[in-house]
């Protein structure tokens, strides 16, 4: 009996091993997959770039990438962070903003890949299209640097003024070479332009802006800057690393399924024609 008893122990014993062993290999196992997955943290600004990343989450998980998306609602924090390693990259900005913020911080950012653009639109106010645009109409225009130029390049491209040779980006109403209709530019906060549509002719305004007024860029406007107009190129929004990470094999997976014909048609669809694809 005694025997038995000892027989029936030792069996216990080496079930119990083989159970500690198989433990060890299953929980060896799930810590390996685990630390195989790869982790890309992106900062972003909450529309439309987190909206746009969302998108994309699914298809870097298939390729063992956890995409992190981390939402800032300002234009300073999610360069600092980046800079400083929180953050592996950042979708906010375009490449002249990033251009000066490393001239002003000393941050050493660069662009791995161009997105998408938010274009500026010419929009009815009581004059309702170009054709009927009468000789001194008013025109309202963002008076910030950035927007005035591209405003007026807008213009231009409608041949409804013609700028100085060389003028591009830096253009303000002074570059203004020739003006047929004696259009009077009236240069106005953006913000607050469409506040004052019903009182101009024709009225440019920023993407976002039209949307706040219930406007429709694809249905209302009457032209936009094109995918393939100087400030199109100039300010599409990119996906920025600190300089030495452009290889980053998860990064570069990240502008991959950001640059597919997935998200160019979620974006088409989505945005109304208030961001456009830049790829």
């Amino acid at each position: 009996m005694k025997k038995q008893e000892e027989t029936i122990m030792k069996k216990r014993i080496v079930s119990i091993a083989l159970l500690a062993a198989v433990s060890v290999t299953l929980l060896a196992g799930c810590g390996s997959k685990k630390s195989s997955e790869t982790v890309l943290t992106v900062g972003a600004s909450p529309s439309p770039h987190a909206e746009i990343l969302e998108q994309v989450k699914g298809d870097l998980k298939k390729e063992g990438i956890k995409l992190k998306i981390v939402q800032y609602s300002d234009y300073v924090q999610p360069n600092e962070a980046l800079n400083s390693g929180d953050l592996d990259a950042n979708y906010f900005q375009h490449k002249p903003y990033m251009d000066e913020f490393n001239k002003e911080k000393g941050t050493k950012l660069v662009s791995v890949g161009t997105i998408h653009y938010e274009p500026l639109g010419i929009y009815a106010g009581k004059t309702k299209s170009l054709s009927d645009l009468k000789d001194g109409a008013q025109i309202a225009i963002p008076n910030d640097t950035t927007n005035e130029a591209r405003a007026l390049l807008l213009l231009e491209t409608q041949k409804l003024i013609t700028l100085k040779d060389g003028a591009g980006l830096n253009a303000t109403v002074k570059d203004i070479k020739d003006n047929p209709k004696n259009l009077n530019i009236v240069e106005i906060e953006a913000a607050q332009i469409p506040h004052s549509l019903q009182d101009v002719d024709l009225a440019v305004l920023n993407g976002n802006y039209a949307i706040q007024a219930g406007l429709s860029v694809s249905k209302d406007a009457l032209a936009i800057e094109t995918a393939d107009s100087t400030a199109a190129k100039t300010y599409a929004n990119i996906i920025a690393v600190k300089k030495g990470n452009e290889n980053n094999k998860a990064v570069k997976a990240l502008v991959k399924a950001l640059q597919s014909e997935k998200i160019k048609k979620y974006i088409n669809d989505k945005y109304d024609g208030s961001v456009v694809p830049a790829f």
